[in-house]
């Protein structure tokens, strides 16, 4: 598993460690990546994605996995959540399809 946030496409920057004696060497800068269960409303259920924290921040500020999936090009999202977002999609579809028959 890569270490890439799926919302916000934060990875792994390099940089270096300078010490005192002006010695230079190579070290890694990692994103805050956790492992999120957000619950899905449309689909009734959790799903698990590894986001950084900032991608998060921006989810819970769109109003949820629903709201900001369905509100992203499905071209911009990483692939694995453009297969929940057409999971998203389709069950929305038979929950509306179902209300305009009853």
């Amino acid at each position: 598993m890569s270490r890439r946030c799926a919302v916000t496409g934060k990875t792994i920057l390099v940089g270096r460690n300078v010490s005192h004696a002006n010695n230079k060497t190579k070290r890694r800068f990692l994103p805050n990546l956790q492992m999120a269960s957000l619950l899905s409303d449309a689909l009734g259920a959790s799903v698990q994605v590894r986001l950084s924290t900032s991608g998060l921040r921006t989810i819970e500020a769109a109003g949820g996995i629903d709201a900001w999936i369905t509100a992203q090009a499905k071209t911009k999202l990483d692939p694995a959540l453009g297969r929940l977002r057409a999971r998203i999609v389709r069950a929305k579809a038979r929950k509306a399809a179902s209300e305009v028959a009853a």
